[in-house]
Order: C-alpha cells, then sequence, then structure tokens
C-alpha cells in the first residue's frame, strides 16, 4: 500500500509554519493538508471528534499525522493518551501496528517546537545572522530534547542576547524565517528524528513495518 496523502493536526500556527515547509522536503511526492488549532489545550479536546469524524471514511492509502509538544505532561503518558484517542475512534495508532497498517501517527515535540530549532543550529544563523554560531555547543543546549528550564525560553533569551525579539519571541515570524532553511536529515532533535523516520517510512511500502524498539521515549 503507497501512502498518497498526509491530514496533519497541529497545535498552533509555529507548528503549522515549520511543517509546511519541512514535510515537501520529508514526503517527497506524498499530498498534505495542514489544520491549526488556537492551543494545545484546543487539539486534544478537538482531536477525538475530529478522529471520529475520519474514521468512516479515510482512504487506505491516507494517513493521519498528530503533532503535540509535550510541555509539562509526561511524554509516554502523552502519547498513551492521543494513542488511546485514535483507538477510541476506531483508528490504528503506528503503536498498534506490529507489521500491520495503520492509519494514525502520533509525535511529541520534546519538549517543544524550540528543540527543533536548537537541533538545526545552521538554519536558526542563517535567519538571524547575528545569533553565535556556538551557541548550541554550550552544555546546557547540546541536547535539544533536553534542555532545562522551558526551551523556547531559552531560545528566546538566545535571540534576544544576539538583539533579535526584543520585546519577547515572535513565534510565527521565527517559524516563518527558519523553517525554509532546515534540513530534516541534520536535525540532532531525537523527537524531530523520530518524526522524520515516520514519515520516511511512508514513502516506501516496505518500511510501513514499526522499527522502532516499544517503550522508547521518541518512538513509535
Amino acid at each position: 500500500m503507497i501512502v498518497e496523502h498526509l491530514e496533519v493536526l497541529v497545535e498552533e500556527p509555529s507548528m503549522d509554519a515549520v511543517l509546511r515547509a519541512l514535510l515537501p522536503k520529508i514526503l517527497g511526492p506524498i499530498s498534505f493538508e495542514i489544520f491549526s488549532h488556537s492551543c494545545k489545550d484546543d487539539l486534544l479536546r478537538r482531536l477525538p471528534q475530529r478522529l471520529r469524524g475520519y474514521a468512516p471514511w479515510l482512504p487506505e492509502n491516507w494517513m493521519i499525522l498528530v503533532v503535540v509538544d509535550q510541555d509539562d505532561d509526561d511524554c509516554r503518558d502523552l502519547k498513551a493518551k492521543l494513542d488511546e484517542m485514535a483507538r477510541q475512534a476506531g483508528l490504528v495508532p503506528r503503536s498498534d501496528a506490529h507489521g500491520g497498517r495503520y492509519a494514525v501517527i502520533n509525535r511529541i515535540a520534546i519538549e517543544e517546537l524550540e528543540a527543533w530549532y536548537f537541533g538545526d543550529w545552521a538554519a536558526v544563523c542563517g535567519a538571524f545572522p547575528k545569533v553565535p554560531s556556538s551557541a548550541h555547543n554550550q552544555a546546557r543546549y547540546r541536547d535539544p530534547d533536553a534542555i532545562r528550564g522551558g526551551t523556547w525560553e531559552a531560545f528566546e533569551r538566545v535571540l534576544k542576547h544576539a538583539g533579535y525579539f526584543k520585546g519577547g519571541l515572535r513565534k510565527l515570524e521565527a517559524a516563518r524565517a527558519i523553517a525554509p532553511l532546515m534540513d530534516p536529515a541534520r536535525n540532532t532533535s531525537r523527537s524531530f528524528q523520530a518524526l522524520r523516520q515516520a514519515l520516511e517510512d511512508l514513502k516506501n511500502p516496505q518500511r510501513l513495518q514499526v522499527r522502532e524498539a516499544a517503550g522508547t521515549r521518541y518512538g513509535r
């Protein structure tokens, strides 16, 4: 079975902007549409109904992708919650595929979208040239998915120190500047690479079997 189209549900406009720039680089000929919400709570509140709406008519060669930030949630609990919403709607999440067909891919940005910027610092420097090219090599930023004290706050501090966004980080503006310069293959965020791998698999039917280890923080 060859996937021809991806329906993408995201929590807010900056993730929408990033994925609109990145998905063509990852998906190749697979078409997609992105539906953004006002915030994470809005997406989670609407998600069960939206999934139930897809269930009766979703073509076999279509797939659904749900992307949310971890924020302060436990990653495994949040992932389990998303998977259960799919099951309750009558759709098979990727976690349950066991080599068979699935309809829903749930992915989590750990802990926030800005971790993916730290994972591709060359793109950040391209968008904001006054940012030090070595900033992401500091010990506290070296693992994009383990930045303490809030990833977007850390990203805002770095950009403010370089003279950008003195009045506060404008997330959508930053996303639109950085995302076109991002290279999916070089991103060092493990949560981003888990997303990329799941999407890469859609292009090759032989790789649609779930290959990731069960119970990992970034997989399934």
